[in-house]
């Protein structure tokens, strides 16, 4: 049984078709990422997977339960850190999270809020109302109530957003934790060196749309490569050359060429000679995730091989 199974999810905002018939599944264990520039329909998704918002086609279920017809269920197993701040300001940090319990029918569950607050050294403001938290403090509140209730499956919409480095460690170092210990974690995050560090398997959505689902190792491997960068302090790259261009470049006088060897540096050099170019900075390297999300996001309306 998939952690969570997302089939034909159609969502519209008035004039805006946010999603269009996105499907796919998580399977128990997984840490995978949700990836797709801003508008992609990311959190419209999350919405209908929290049941925050109720999709106008398709169906969802988190561990077997619909996140409509049997919500009480789907509900207990999932736990969804959102991207806004949202708290209430008349508790403290465990009373906010005693409430939060309260909401899933748990009485007793001191001993796992004192384990959440100690993983995300939220311990010495135990005691301190929400209000007079700074903002990476109230951000690590709203992850431990996410996970109050022991959910088998965690959403996080952009958990590091605007926080330091500190709270990222912490947050990855505890939340990895969980994922070893066999918890489904679902990640949207801009950081792409987060996601590739951290997902096993990732989609990506653009304008409401699944245009790549594939491991991050295949994604890496089919859409990176080896890569050249160049840049010029005179001439034009030959046109001969143009179809090798990945679509990241910065200018007329930078650009970045995807290689199928390191053999054909030779011959890219000796016609950018010839074209009367001079090179100013030249690197050979590996594509990182960054350069795969901008061939993705500007490639074919659908990528070959969603699984």
């Amino acid at each position: 049984m998939p952690a969570i199974e997302i089939r034909n999810v159609k969502k519209r905002y008035k004039e805006l078709q946010a999603l269009k018939g996105v499907s796919f599944t998580v399977e128990e264990g997984e840490f995978f990422g949700l990836l797709g520039p801003n508008g992609a329909g990311k959190t419209t998704l999350i919405s209908a997977l929290a049941g925050l918002a109720r999709a106008d086609e398709g169906t969802i279920a988190v561990r077997g339960h619909d996140v409509v017809s049997d919500y009480r269920n789907a509900r207990r197993n999932l736990g969804v850190v959102p991207q806004e701040l949202v708290f209430d300001p008349f508790f403290t940090v465990r009373e906010t999270l005693r409430i939060q319990s309260g909401y899933f029918g748990l009485r007793k569950n001191d001993a796992w809020i004192d384990e959440i607050m100690a993983n995300l050294d939220l311990t010495e403001k135990a005691d301190v109302n929400m209000r007079a938290l700074s903002g990476g403090m109230k951000r690590r509140v709203l992850v431990a109530q996410a996970l109050v209730h022991r959910p088998p499956v965690i959403v996080l919409d952009e958990p590091t957003a605007g926080v330091d480095v500190e709270l990222r460690q912490t947050l990855w170092k505890f939340i990895s934790r969980l994922n070893r210990e066999g918890h489904t974690i679902v990640l949207t995050t801009h950081y792409l060196e987060e996601a590739e560090e951290l997902c096993n398997r990732m989609a990506m959505l653009r304008r409401g749309e699944v245009v790549a689902l594939e491991r991050t190792s295949t994604l890496l491997q089919r859409f990176a490569g080896t890569q050249l960068y160049l840049r010029f302090s005179a001439g034009a790259l030959p046109t001969e050359l143009r179809s090798l261009e990945v679509g990241t470049t910065n200018g007329n006088d930078q650009h970045l060429l995807r290689l199928t060897s390191y053999d054909e540096v030779e011959r890219i050099l000796g016609l950018c000679r010839a074209n009367g170019c001079k090179i100013e900075e030249m690197e050979v390297r590996k594509a990182d995730l960054e350069d795969v999300f901008v061939q993705v996001m500007n490639g074919p309306d659908v990528i070959q091989g969603l699984s």
